[in-house]
C-alpha cells in the first residue's frame, strides 16, 4: 500500500488544537477529513519529509501569473470571459478556480476554516444568541447594477479598475441588524462611515436593535473587518458597553444571514420600481419591516450548515 502525504499546515494546526481539548485520533480525522493514520502519523511526529499525494493541482504557478495578466489587462471581465482566455495560454480549467486563483489566498482561506473548525459545535440556540449586522447599498436603477472589477486591496484608484459611466443612479447605503428573533431598525447612512460615525450607528440603532430582540438577556454582536468597525475607539465603544463581538474572518458574505435578507429586499424592490429617492427608502423599510420573525430563526438555524460547508470547501466559499 502507498504511502500517504502530510497533512496541510492548515490541518496540523487544527489537529494540535483538537488534541489538546482532549480529542481522539478518530475524532480528529472524522472533523478535518483525513485518515486516522495520517493524523496519528503527525502526532507522533513520523510525517515529516513524506511526499505529497492526493489530487494533482490543476494549475501551475506559472498558469496562475498568466491568470492575473489577463486579469490585469481588463478588470472588468467576467468569469466566462477569463475561462475562455486562459485555456488559449495553455490552461483548461473550471469556472469555480478561476474564482479561487483571481481572488482567494492561502491566509484567508486557512483564518476561515480555523475559524469555521472553532465553531463547528456551536448549536442553534449559542447562534440565536449572536445579532447579526451589515451594510447594503440600493440603488434606484436594479436591472443594471454595473460592471464587476478584478482587484486586490490597495487598487481601487488605479485606472485600470475604473470604467466610465454617463450617469450615476441615485442610491442609499442601509445598516441593519438581525437575529433569531427578527430585526431591528434600519439605519439610512447619509456619509460616508468612518469610526465616530459608526459608532453613533452602534449608539442609536444597534442598542435599540439589541433592546427589541434580546431585551434583558445577554447577547453577542457580530460584524465583518471593515476600517470603522476595527478601529481602536470603536473596540473601547463595546468595551465600555460591556459587549462582547464575535470574531469574523475576511472575506465572508456567504456566513452572514443578513446578506439573504438584503437579498429578499432587493427582490421586492424590483417589483416595486421606485421612482424618486423617497420613494425608495420607503420601499426598503416596507420590505424589511415584512421580513418575520420565522424568517429570521430559518436563516440562522442553517449557520451550522454553513460552517460544515466552509470545512468541506476547505475555506474557500460556499453556496451560501
Amino acid at each position: 500500500m502507498g504511502k500517504t502525504a502530510d497533512l496541510p499546515a492548515v490541518q496540523k494546526a487544527i489537529t494540535d488544537t483538537l488534541k489538546r481539548e482532549g480529542k481522539t485520533q478518530k475524532e480528529i480525522s472524522e472533523r478535518i477529513g483525513c485518515s486516522q493514520s495520517a493524523v496519528s502519523r503527525h502526532l507522533s511526529g513520523k510525517s515529516v519529509g513524506r511526499k505529497k499525494c492526493g489530487k494533482k493541482r490543476c494549475t501551475t504557478r506559472r498558469g496562475d501569473r498568466t491568470l492575473r495578466k489577463i486579469v490585469e489587462k481588463d478588470r472588468f471581465q467576467t468569469l466566462g470571459d477569463l475561462r475562455k482566455q486562459w485555456p488559449e495560454s495553455g490552461v483548461e480549467t473550471s469556472r469555480a478556480t478561476v474564482h479561487r486563483r483571481v481572488l482567494w489566498n492561502q491566509k484567508q482561506r486557512q483564518k476561515r476554516l480555523t475559524w469555521a473548525t472553532e465553531k463547528q459545535h456551536w448549536t442553534v440556540a449559542q447562534w440565536s444568541k449572536v445579532l447579526f449586522s451589515d451594510e447594503s447599498k440600493f440603488c434606484m436603477s436594479f436591472g443594471n447594477q454595473g460592471a464587476r472589477v478584478w482587484r486586490k486591496t490597495g487598487e481601487k484608484e488605479m485606472p485600470k479598475c475604473l470604467k466610465s459611466s454617463v450617469k450615476y443612479p441615485q442610491s442609499v447605503m442601509v445598516w441593519g441588524a438581525m437575529s433569531a428573533a427578527g430585526v431591528g431598525p434600519l439605519c439610512f447612512i447619509k456619509a460616508r462611515v468612518n469610526a465616530a460615525s459608526y459608532q453613533e450607528i452602534l449608539e442609536h440603532f444597534m442598542l435599540p436593535s439589541a433592546e427589541k430582540l434580546y431585551g434583558d438577556e445577554d447577547f453577542v454582536f457580530q460584524h465583518d473587518m471593515a476600517p470603522a468597525h476595527s478601529a481602536k475607539t470603536t473596540g473601547k465603544w463595546f468595551t465600555d458597553h460591556g459587549i462582547t463581538v464575535l470574531n469574523w474572518p475576511a472575506n465572508s458574505p456567504d456566513l452572514n444571514p443578513i446578506e439573504n435578507l438584503w437579498d429578499i429586499v432587493k427582490r421586492k424592490l424590483r417589483d416595486a420600481r421606485p421612482n424618486t429617492l423617497d420613494e425608495l427608502k420607503a420601499a426598503i423599510e416596507a420590505s424589511w419591516d415584512s421580513i418575520t420573525p420565522q424568517q429570521c430563526h430559518r436563516l440562522i438555524a442553517s449557520m451550522p450548515r454553513r460552517i460544515e460547508a466552509v470545512i468541506s470547501a476547505k475555506g474557500f466559499p460556499t453556496k451560501y
